[in-house]
């Protein structure tokens, strides 16, 4: 008996993220281990952002001791704690916040694991880096990229914030897509749904029948008869839906003296016009997953997801006619339950029929790959069938790529300097500032005496950066004289913002859900606006 009092009291603690991404993706979440690297204020934000929604488990990496300024930053370490390791002090009052979650930590630093341990990292589902140095970045970016591990890598530096995940493949079932359109087929009725259809006679029915019709039997009605009177195709500018809601509206029942009746349902008819007359296709994005190479050679290596999508794929060229598996569900509306409960299962039944499909191929395909058939499950199939339209592939460049001068991505970095203040700048002025500290073994303006002299040493790395990577842009000198002003200060607003944010992007990597961003994050606190660029 106590079980169901401690899943009921976990249903409560998680009520509102369980409804963001549901039961499996609280298992995930719950099942995950996550390095950080650092108890910076940064880190510990991004720590708490884990912890509360009830991460399986996280070690802290940080072999630094306890500073006074790390107390003036960081929320989760007191004045009694300097002096002591950080990592240890930063986990013991992280752990307070939930007792679900499981706390370690390591006192070492990142660049002697590196040396002595490099295979400590595999043992993590996701690895966050924050505020490492370039030359430690670039070799632990290399290790987890070759070990197949994410690596999402965060820092604050003054007023602005940066991000950047690093990641090989990462698929999404569950992108939960805004303004995401009811899956009907109206323009495209599969036979139950015609035969449900043609069910009704509107003309020959009660008052009370009439009234309470569904809505989306009203509008496949008049579809047909617009086909038949009007156009072959669908309505689709507004003049022709609005000639369409004008044959709805005339469908009204109306009283003995001619006035239309008060029919709600034909109202919802006409409000739903624009919606549901969506023409029934394959996204371009699906298209590009058919067509991937992952999706059309198989092999035994292959995750279930492009079996799965390879499985879709094989449907949509015969059982599905060049349609996707239908989706299965239906909009709220008035109606009664009767003729609701009628119409919603005709909708069930076709995706059950459409599941099964797609199962029968996947399952030819496990057994041509040598793979057991309960490989894939269940749950997997049918969240993957009710989730055809919206599936995204994310791949991300190495952080070698992107640092190498033959490989760097020198389009996406002059495409966006045509404004001088884009946030692209404050990229530039990052990597200047880390070519600083390698010339000089400091960042420019950490104490106040250091500023004037900085501000001519990081204008020349900056130029010095410029020119090795032939980009001939001018960045202006506010840019070199705030960064130096910055002193590689770490403002909690800022770290608590990226905190929020890199936390996000955490969860939607370990869940599946939702969409990565690709790849690199730049916030910028000076004017409050944010931008991604794919470096």
């Amino acid at each position: 008996m106590a079980q169901p009092g401690k899943a009921s009291l976990k249903e409560q603690r998680y009520d509102r993220q369980l409804r963001l991404w549901g039961d499996h993706g609280q298992e995930a979440l719950e099942s995950a281990h996550v390095c950080v690297i650092n108890a910076t204020a940064t880190g510990t934000e991004i720590l708490k952002n884990l912890v509360l929604p009830g991460i399986g488990s996280f070690t802290i990496v940080d072999g630094n001791r306890v500073s006074g300024e790390d107390v003036g930053n960081n929320f989760f370490l007191q004045k009694s704690h300097i002096g002591q390791n950080r990592a240890q002090s930063a986990t013991e009052l992280l752990q307070e916040l939930n007792n679900d979650v499981s706390g370690n930590f390591v006192e070492e630093s990142p660049e002697k694991l590196l040396d002595n341990d490099p295979s400590f990292f595999n043992r993590f589902n996701l690895v966050v880096a924050t505020q490492l140095p370039e030359s430690t970045l670039l070799r632990l970016a290399e290790l987890l990229w070759n070990s197949n591990i994410p690596l999402l890598v965060c820092r604050t530096y003054g007023l602005v914030g940066y991000m950047r995940v690093i990641i090989k493949e990462h698929t999404v079932v569950e992108s939960h897509p805004d303004n995401m359109l009811e899956d009907l087929r109206l323009d495209k009725p599969f036979p139950e749904l015609r035969e449900h259809i043609q069910s009704y006679d509107l003309d020959h029915m009660d008052k009370k029948d009439h009234s309470h019709t569904p809505w989306i039997v009203i509008v496949a009605k008049y579809l047909t008869k617009w086909f038949n009177e009007k156009s072959d195709r669908l309505p689709k500018s507004y003049k022709e839906k609005e000639a369409f809601r004008q044959l709805i509206r005339q469908g009204i029942l109306k009283n003995e003296n001619g006035t239309p009746e008060d029919e709600e349902n034909f109202e919802e008819a006409m409000k739903n016009v624009n919606t549901a007359l969506n023409t029934t296709e394959i996204p371009r994005c699906i298209e590009e997953i058919f067509n991937d190479d992952c999706c059309i050679n198989l092999t035994e290596q292959s995750p279930s997801f492009w079996i799965l999508a390879r499985a879709v794929k094989e449907f949509v060229a015969n059982e599905g006619q060049g349609s996707l598996p239908v989706r299965g569900t239906i909009p709220d509306m008035i109606a009664d339950s009767n003729k609701f409960i009628k119409l919603q299962n005709v909708y069930r039944e076709k995706a059950k029929k459409d599941i099964a499909a797609v199962g029968n191929h996947a399952a030819k395909l496990l057994q041509s790959l040598g793979k057991a058939p309960e490989s894939i499950s269940e749950r997997e199939l049918k969240l993957l069938c009710s989730n055809s339209a919206f599936l995204r592939v994310v791949r991300c460049r190495s952080l070698s790529e992107e640092y190498g001068l033959n490989t760097f991505n020198k389009d996406e970095i002059v495409s966006h300097m045509d404004n001088p203040d884009s946030e692209l700048v404050l990229y530039l002025m990052l990597r200047a500032v880390d070519r600083f500290y390698k010339q000089h073994g400091r960042y420019p303006g950490v104490y106040n005496y250091q500023v004037e002299d900085d501000i001519g040493k990081l204008k020349s790395c900056l130029t010095g950066f410029l020119q090795e990577h032939g980009l001939s842009i001018v960045v202006k000198d506010d840019y070199v004289h705030e960064f130096c002003r910055y002193g590689a200060a770490e403002p909690h607003a800022i770290a608590a913002f990226i905190g929020g944010a890199a936390a996000q992007e955490v969860i939607k990597v370990i869940t599946g859900q939702f969409v990565i961003f690709s790849n690199t994050y730049i916030y910028s606190g000076m004017s409050q606006t944010s931008a991604t660029f794919q470096l």
